[in-house]
């Protein structure tokens, strides 16, 4: 079957922020494979270049990463463009440390905790990309 014109699927831009390039390599392919369009970086210095530089509709975001953190790239975003923070989906492998819950319930984030399967994932992403719909 030949592949749905443009005018039919509309392609989400998803900025994928994870410093294990294994899980990168994973979540870009599945994410690609249901037509969104990744733009991949290691770390919260990098992201903040590639939003400064480019549009985005969702952003996928480890929490424990180096030189910027989950929750400081977060707050740069909530200072530069504002209107992306309903659109985060945030990543862990430290779902019971209680200073990363206490930011997932201040900025009311959607959270995965590692390991998760990349179904839901897909509906995390669907949720965050229609806040309203929920």
């Amino acid at each position: 079957m030949a592949s749905a014109p443009d005018s039919i699927i509309q392609t989400r831009r998803v900025l994928l922020l994870e410093d294990d390039q294994t899980l990168t390599t994973m979540i870009k392919e599945f994410l690609e494979s249901h037509f969104y369009k990744v733009v991949a970086v290691s770390n919260g210095a990098e992201g903040v270049r590639s939003l400064l530089k480019d549009e985005f509709d969702i952003i996928i975001c480890d929490i424990v990463m180096p030189k910027l953190p989950g929750d400081m790239f977060y707050f740069a975003v909530k200072k530069t463009k504002p209107h992306l923070c309903r659109r985060f989906v945030f990543i862990t492998g430290y779902a019971d440390n209680s200073k990363i819950n206490d930011f997932i319930t201040e900025v009311k984030g959607t959270m995965l905790a590692k390991p998760f399967e990349m179904d839901e994932l897909l509906e995390a992403v669907a949720s965050v990309q229609n806040p309203g719909d929920s």
